[in-house]
């Protein structure tokens, strides 16, 4: 298995109802794509956060699942929408356990 890991920045000017929107549409990438095990997004809490302000955790079946995953058309437009409302850094890790 396969753990995705990714931590946004947003611009200032990007609304909380603009990030539930993105929120909204990477949660529908695990009815979209295949080797998803599980998807989890949220809003970051902690005060420790260096000004990433929403994370996300994807489960893959399998690296391949991963690799296909980022290129896919789905992901691309999501990414697409992020950075057009704002998305100013991402930082993703990935691990196979």
């Amino acid at each position: 298995m396969v753990e995705h890991i990714v931590l946004f920045k947003f611009k200032e000017t990007t609304t909380q109802e603009e990030k539930e929107e993105g929120m909204r549409r990477l949660k529908a990438l695990k009815d979209k794509l295949p080797g998803i095990l599980d998807l989890q997004v949220g809003h970051n809490f902690s005060d420790r956060g260096k000004g990433y302000t929403m994370g996300l955790v994807v489960r893959f079946e399998s690296k391949k699942a991963l690799e296909h995953y980022g290129p896919s058309p789905e992901h691309q437009a999501v990414v697409q929408y992020l950075d057009q409302i704002g998305c100013i850094d991402k930082l993703a890790v990935d691990f196979e356990f």
